[in-house]
């Protein structure tokens, strides 16, 4: 049935069938019409930075910005959803269109610029959320705050999110908001995350719980760089890393139609680059971080590979607009035989 609704949606721009998509869901899920043709999901437990995730596999930010389509999205088995980017004022991001496929590599380029109805909304949408599993908030930054005050507007975000995630990703890696990537290197990363830290501990105090902090991370970084930005998640104690955002590096794509779209590229060309900046970020961890596997995860072979690579967990995007939610039963599957029945 995926098969038939894909070919469907896919007559359409990707931004329209993305939409239409979310609401069909959310309208079936309304009419009980949902978990009748998904498989029973996956109930294999895996603890992670002090959390319990019904399953290793979860939905990464940016399908559900707004936390608008939870009531759906949270029956096709993920064991976890991560939702934003949202950021503290609503912004309507980049000019359309700004969201292209690409079938013959299964792959998609977007600069869609961190479009989201703002905070508020989605928390309302948070506090009435009726998903069983792990629910992750990802913070960005408004475009119209500059790079040096961005501390500022995650900060708000933190705050404003906290006593509603079970988790909490700063996202620093997105390429299509002008200068968010520099925020990653050297001192610029030590002056974002350590008052973010700050906050956690205060927060932590006068919410009487833990809110691990996790942040995601470009693929697109050389070993010195990924060398750095290790050594300060683990100076300043951050409970774990997403890898990896999208890339700008559109090689794989050359001559496809849309191959040359500006924005980051994310589905089955960015396997290997994902995989192997995993398993170079696990060695210079040294295990002191948990690992969040993301990017050109296509299929259960590919999640295999990224937790060999030394992830914890893992996160589906593009491979699931493209396969469907067989792909997440799949997936769990293929990581609680490998994990065995500890969940190790």
């Amino acid at each position: 049935m995926y098969s038939l609704a894909r070919k469907l949606l896919f007559t359409l721009s990707g931004e329209t069938a993305h939409q239409l998509a979310l609401e069909g869901l959310d309208a079936a899920a309304r009419l009980h019409l949902v978990k009748p043709f998904v498989d029973q999901p996956v109930h294999a437990p895996v603890e992670v930075m002090g959390l319990t995730f019904p399953n290793a596999v979860g939905l990464a930010a940016g399908l559900d910005k707004n936390a608008d389509h939870l009531a759906g999205l949270g029956q096709l088995g993920f064991g976890f959803i991560e939702v934003g980017t949202v950021t503290p004022r609503p912004q309507p991001g980049n000019p359309k269109p700004r969201l292209f496929r690409l079938p013959e590599q299964e792959a998609i380029i977007n600069r869609m610029g961190f479009n989201n109805k703002g905070v508020e909304h989605l928390i309302e949408q948070v506090r009435q959320r009726r998903f069983d599993g792990v629910l992750g908030i990802n913070l960005g930054k408004n475009l119209t705050t500059s790079v040096e005050k961005a501390v500022d507007d995650y900060l708000l975000g933190l705050e404003a999110v906290y006593p509603w995630a079970d988790y909490v990703t700063v996202n620093i890696s997105s390429p299509n908001t002008p200068g968010l990537r520099s925020l990653q290197y050297g001192e610029a990363l030590m002056a974002l995350l350590q008052p973010l830290k700050e906050a956690q501990a205060r927060l932590a105090d006068q919410h009487q719980r833990y809110v691990p902090l996790v942040v995601k991370v470009a693929p697109d970084m050389d070993e010195d760089e990924l060398n750095s930005v290790a050594q300060t998640l683990r100076h300043l104690k951050l409970d774990g890393v997403i890898a990896t955002n999208t890339t700008l590096d559109k090689s794989a794509v050359a001559g496809l139609r849309h191959g040359e779209e500006a924005g980051g590229l994310s589905g089955r060309p960015l396997t290997e680059k994902a995989c192997l900046l995993t398993k170079q970020l696990a060695q210079a961890l040294e295990g002191d971080l948990p690992i969040i596997g993301v990017g050109g995860i296509s299929s259960a072979e590919d999640a295999v590979e990224r937790i060999k690579a030394g992830a914890s967990l893992i996160q589906l995007y593009t491979g699931f607009i493209y396969q469907g939610p067989k792909l997440v039963q799949d997936c769990a599957e293929a990581l609680a035989f490998v994990r065995g029945p500890q969940g190790q």
